[in-house]
Formats: structure tokens, sequence, C-alpha cells
């Protein structure tokens, strides 16, 4: 037998507004998140993903999940929501909130533990922040779904063994990320292994086999039959496969067909004897470690760009110089102990506004572009550091008040 285990993200940032940097400062008192953040855009943006993937995509998991709940092999699957995704949601869709509790009432769903903010806050040298984004996230989870987070996925699947210790220090049984031939070697990402330094089991993507959901799809014709066929002829115990739940109508649109390709899969798969469906803290309890898994800390993997490393974040000078401005401001915004101002630097640690900076050109460069709400990466420098300064100067302010 082999485990089936599908893991969904969904993520949305807090855009920001393209500002007047001669205009900004010239009263600190006014609501700075008016000023920073465009939740108009965020709410058109938002709405948009909504009517075209979270809501039908969620329907037709919905439908799958209850029809085959009682059955010998249920349908499973697991989503990571970001913070920032579920503060949307209570901002301009709340109705997509109780969609996604009827899908936790099946008992069938695990929801994955991750930084509130999906931010880059495990590469700070102190890791304070990044255990109070995860606590926030795990306490937040629980109070909508009534479910504990046993298992952590890191910000787009960032990995190394720190990072890996740090999951298994604050009680996660497992954790995320993508499968490597340069990591795995020999092994097949079709197992579970251990971490190195920890007793933490690490679940790996198999992006092969993802990917032709995610990337594919739309330019060759894929059937369920096809791709259950191809997970029937897997050796090992476990095919992990993770993406972005946008593929299903935003990225990969409605018309072609990627729809009834997800309403159709379960059974397609259900076809076949030696396959059955497991979420991801299911199989880490099940499947013994088949080995460790040895990433140090200055080669973290992650599933972003070919690199799949941490350079869609930190692959300039522009994008290390903004996210060392951001990390060394945290000791100052914790001593005004304003709120606002908590919430207004933890939202401009999302990691999205360092992709939206990045200079890669061809393929992984369309990528970027297509995600950012910029029409250049010289908008997007420019803007975020006009914000970052303007901050900066707001918290000298605060501070000086004190």
């Amino acid at each position: 037998m082999a485990f089936i285990t599908f893991y969904f993200q969904i993520h949305q940032p807090r855009r920001l507004n393209e500002v007047d940097p001669i205009g900004l400062g010239r009263d600190y008192h006014e609501d700075l998140e008016k000023i920073y953040f465009n939740d108009g855009l965020n709410s058109l943006v938002f709405n948009r993903a909504a009517d075209k993937c979270y809501f039908p995509a969620t329907e037709i998991l919905l439908n799958s999940v209850e029809r085959l709940k009682n059955t010998s092999r249920p349908f499973k699957i697991a989503f990571g929501l970001s913070g920032t995704f579920l503060d949307q949601c209570a901002m301009f869709r709340p109705d997509l909130l109780d969609l996604f509790r009827r899908l936790a009432d099946t008992e069938c769903v695990e929801f994955l533990g991750e930084t509130y903010y999906h931010s880059l806050a495990s590469f700070f040298e102190s890791k304070t922040e990044f255990k109070e984004q995860v606590t926030m996230h795990s306490e937040k989870i629980e109070e909508i779904f009534s479910f504990k987070p046993i298992t952590f996925r890191n910000t787009e699947l960032l990995y190394n063994n720190a990072i890996a210790r740090e999951a298994a220090d604050m009680g996660f049984g497992a954790v995320l990320t993508e499968g490597l031939p340069h990591v795995l070697k020999w092994r097949s990402p079709d197992y579970a292994y251990k971490a190195k330094g920890s007793d933490i089991k690490v679940l790996m993507r198999n992006y092969g086999v993802s990917d032709e959901i995610g990337y594919r799809f739309s330019h060759k014709v894929i059937t369920t039959d096809d791709f259950a066929g191809w997970l029937a002829g897997i050796h090992g115990e476990t095919c992990n496969i993770f993406m972005d739940y946008e593929t299903f109508g935003e990225h990969q649109w409605q018309e072609t067909g990627i729809m009834e390709f997800l309403k159709f899969l379960p059974d397609a798969i259900l076809k076949h004897e030696n396959l059955l469906f497991a979420t991801p803290g299911e199989v880490a309890a099940t499947c013994p470690a088949k080995d460790e898994i040895d990433v140090y800390e200055y080669s973290t993997i992650s599933w972003a760009d070919l690199e799949r490393d941490s350079s869609a974040w930190l692959g300039n000078d522009a994008q290390k110089a903004a996210f060392g401005a951001v990390k060394n401001m945290e000791s100052l915004v914790k001593k005004t102990g304003d709120e606002q101002f908590l919430k207004i630097w933890r939202n401009l640690q999302t990691s999205d506004h360092l992709y939206f900076m990045c200079n890669k050109w061809l393929g992984d460069g369309d990528v970027h572009g297509y995600f950012s709400h910029y029409s250049s990466i010289w908008k997007a420098i420019g803007n975020y550091f006009a914000v970052l300064c303007d901050f900066q100067k707001a918290i000298a302010h605060r501070l000086d008040d004190m």
C-alpha cells in the first residue's frame, strides 16, 4: 500500500499602496495601516481568487470528502492557510471561512502550522519572532477550526536543519519541504525521513508528480486515469503532492478542465487497490524514517524557482538590504508596545514584498511578474524602501514621545 498525500497552500499578502515618498511622514498620528496598505486592491484580488478558485475548488473537495468519509478508504487532504489569508477571509469573505469549517468538521482534513505572516522570520538570528508567529498561527487555526496543527510547513517550504530543529522544539511531529535530487541523492521522495539533528519527520514533495498538475496541466492532455496510473506505479510508501491551491481555476483556468479533473481524481485513484489517502500527520505517524535528511543552514532549500533555494527572496542586494532593515526593526517595534506598529511590521515581513523585488529573467522572471502588482521591479524596490524608511521614522517619533 502507498499513501497519497495532498497538501494545498493558500496565501494572500497584504499588498502595499504605491506611496508618495515626499508626502509621507507629515503626521505620524494618522492611521499608518491605511497609508501603507492597499486594501482596495487586496479586496479585488481576494474576491477574484475566491470566485475563480477558493469557493468552487473547496466545494468540489468538500463533496468528495463527505461522499467518501465512511468508506474503507476515505479521501483526506491537508491545507496550509497563512494568517494573512485568514485575516483577509474575515475582512472580505467570511462565508469562505464557513466553508473551510465544514471541511474541518469532516475530520478528514489536516491544517498545517506555519508563520502567521508568511514571513522569513525563520532566518532571523533570534528565533523569538519566528516562534511568536508560529504560535500565533497555531492559536488562530485552533480558534477557527478546533484543530491544533501537528505538522509544520515553513514559508514556501523553506527548509534547513536549524528550521527543522525549531519546529521539533515547538512540538511539531513532521515538517514539509521539497524533494530535491541533490538533497535526496540516490533516494526517493516517496518515503518519510528524519531531520539531521532532531527526531522530527521530514516529508518531501514529489515535484515531478505535483508539477504535472501545477504547471503542465494546460500544456498536455492529462486524464484522471492517466494520473492515477502514474501514482499506482510508485515504489515508495507515500507520494506527497503539494501545490498552490490557486492552481485550480486561477493559474489553470476553468476552461482547461482543471475543475473536472479535481472532481473525478479521488475516484480514479481509488480504482487502484494499492493506494489510499492520508494526511501528512498520519504519514509521519505511520511510516518509519527511511534515512536522514541533511540540509546545512547556509544551503536552505525551497520549492521556488529553478534554483529551489532562498534566492527568490534574498537573491539580490536590494532584497538583502530590505530584509536586513525589516529584521533590525524588531527590538524597536516591540519596545514601542504599540499593537498597530507590531501588526504593520509583521505585515511588512510577508515574503511577497521581497519576491516582487526579484530581478531574475526568463521563466522565473515571468512567474515573479505574474504575481506582482507593480509595473516593474524598480517600482517594487522603490516603493518598499519608501514605506520602510517612513515606518522607521514613525517608530523613532513614537519612541521620542514615550
